[in-house]
């Protein structure tokens, strides 16, 4: 079954419930960083995430610097932004 990449107007929908979250118009994508007290809070939380992105067999591209992290959340057999980024994204706003 293929996945759907989202209308413009379905993901201006989408991002209104995360206010957290950007638009990468250049990836279509969804991205959001967070900034924690020190590398071991940012390890933790990636950990959690990372036990999200098994859950769901849907993994971020991401990276970490010391105690910052970065998400970008796109489908690439979608071509671009999908209902599974979005999901994900809230999954991970519940933490």
């Amino acid at each position: 079954m293929a996945i759907a990449k989202l209308t413009p107007e379905e993901r201006e929908a989408a991002l209104a419930g995360l206010p957290d979250w950007r638009w990468d118009a250049d990836r279509d994508a969804i991205v959001r960083q967070w900034k924690f007290a020190d590398f071991s809070e940012a390890w933790a939380f990636m950990s959690r995430v990372a036990l999200i992105a098994e859950k769901m067999d849907h993994h971020p591209e991401w990276s970490n610097v010391y105690n910052r992290v970065s998400i970008l959340l796109t489908t690439h057999d979608a071509g671009g932004l999908s209902a599974r980024d979005i999901r994900f994204a809230q999954a991970v706003q519940s933490l």
